[in-house]
């Protein structure tokens, strides 16, 4: 189970992300949604789902979002109300600074009844007025420590600039958060030095380090692109000129994104930090959205086969 793989810091964690419909769908639509969503996942071998919180980042910079932005539903309720028949722990994100500690109070006890964890994460820019501190959330969280386990978000590409990741890391861990989500990997060597600079950390301040979880995603066209860079998401100029000349632009993300799962593997289990992958899909294309379900099975293959899965019935045959 997640839970149980998150405290014992198990390798090998694997997990699907997606967002919720936009908000102001029908429930019919919404329903619609949510059957073909848990068709599509139901049948792959993942641990949990990771369920995000979308919001509005056009105030972090000036760049115009290549996509227009749009309000989505409530992720815990997404979850809990329409995808009951996906037998798998959900990862909910929350901003916490949007909400008062009695509304946050009150979701973290709906979530433990779900067999929901949760993740806080900041508000959308630093002018949005805080309600509550994400010290303060992850202390009210703290009376479900015994049945839960919180998470939180780490961005290599900022430890590039600030070199300081490794130590946001472990102050966010010393308030009780056990596993980390990293932005999506397309610079390899930034997630590298991430996990490089923690060991080290950790190993001079000899404690065990969290949980961390790298986020994958496909890249199908030239907009998804635009929109990953807007996100923030470095992608090397070599890469980036590659998947503008190549001929199939999906195929070769695919296995860029591949390549990256296996040399993080390769780097990581020779290292102390526990570590695993979420995939998901930036775009709502479908050949983007089947790609990212080929990725969840092909990783979850590579982990297998390097003995950090246990081969599920659903992957006997393919393996």
């Amino acid at each position: 189970m997640f839970l149980d793989q998150i405290k014992s810091g198990k390798s090998g964690i694997l997990t699907y992300g997606i967002t919720p419909p936009k908000a102001g769908t029908s429930p019919e639509r919404i329903a619609e949604i949510a059957e073909k969503t848990m068709a599509r996942l139901i049948p792959l071998d993942i641990d949990a789902l990771i369920v995000y919180d979308v919001q509005d980042e056009s105030a972090r910079t000036s760049e115009e979002r290549p996509f227009p932005f749009l309000n989505a539903l409530d992720p815990f309720a997404f979850a809990s109300e329409y995808l009951c028949d996906l037998k798998v722990p959900k990862v909910i994100y929350r901003p916490a600074g949007k909400f008062s500690k009695h509304e946050l109070t009150e979701w973290l006890d709906k979530l433990g009844r779900h067999e929901c964890y949760p993740v806080f994460v900041g508000v959308p820019s630093p002018e949005f007025p805080v309600k509550t501190t994400l010290p303060e959330a992850y202390q009210l969280w703290q009376k479900h420590i015994d049945t839960s386990v919180i998470g939180a978000v780490t961005i290599p590409e900022r430890h590039s600039v600030l070199q300081d990741e490794d130590k946001r890391i472990l102050d966010k861990a010393a308030c009780g958060v056990s596993y980390f989500v990293s932005q999506c990997i397309f610079n390899v060597e930034f997630a590298k030095k991430v996990v490089e600079d923690l060991c080290q950390t950790c190993r001079g301040q000899q404690q065990l380090p969290p949980s961390m979880i790298f986020t994958l995603t496909a890249c199908g066209s030239l907009k998804t692109l635009q929109f990953m860079e807007w996100l923030g998401i470095h992608i090397p100029e070599e890469l980036k000129e590659e998947l503008k000349n190549t001929d199939n632009m999906l195929e070769r993300s695919v296995e860029l994104c591949l390549n990256i799962a296996s040399e993080l593997t390769a780097f990581c289990a020779d290292r102390c930090v526990p570590f695993g992958f979420n995939v998901e899909s930036v775009a709502i294309r479908k050949d983007e959205i089947e790609a990212s379900i080929y990725m969840v099975n092909e990783i979850g293959k590579m982990l297998t086969k390097k003995g950090l899965r246990t081969v599920s019935k659903s992957l006997v045959n393919s393996l």
